[in-house]
């Protein structure tokens, strides 16, 4: 598939070829992509605080392994809200359930898709049955048990 340009003229190669090794390891020091690149660490800390401002980095977060740490079952819930009125409100509320990880406005059968990591499968039905169904304006939910991640990426840039 050909590269896209980026909408935003403010980015250039350099740019996408930084984003693209950080992308790959975030933790790869500045000083070792200007090695890469054969640039300087000060234009690489200046296009990475240019990125920033820009919006295009929305900043850097660690990922763990949730079933390493005792979150065995993932789950993706289609949410059907009484009126697309009331969308605002129920993310407000759902912003405070621990276990919803994702959350997306959709457009299709439901309101509201959310992707929930839980223990178990009791743990899942608590969170469904005493915090989610519970939400004001959430008419009911169609729950969908992941048995297995095969495919988790970024976009590619180059």
């Amino acid at each position: 598939m050909p590269h896209r340009k980026p909408q935003n003229l403010e980015i250039d190669n350099l740019d996408i070829q930084i984003l693209s090794i950080l992308m790959k390891n975030a933790t790869t020091p500045y000083t070792e992509i200007a090695k890469e690149l054969i640039v300087s660490g000060g234009t690489i800390h200046v296009r990475m605080k240019k990125l920033e401002e820009l919006g295009v980095i929305k900043g850097a977060s660690l990922e763990v392994n949730p079933q390493k740490l005792g979150y065995d079952v993932t789950a993706f819930l289609g949410i059907f809200l009484e009126k697309g009125s009331q969308y605002n409100d129920a993310v407000k509320q759902l912003k405070a359930v621990p276990e919803i990880v994702e959350l997306h406005y959709t457009t299709g059968q439901w309101s509201i898709f959310a992707k929930i990591v839980c223990h178990d499968t009791n743990h899942l039905r608590e969170v469904l049955n005493e915090q989610i169904q519970s939400v004001k304006g959430i008419q009911r939910t169609e729950t969908f048990i992941s048995l297995e991640e095969s495919i988790k990426r970024q976009i590619t840039l180059e």
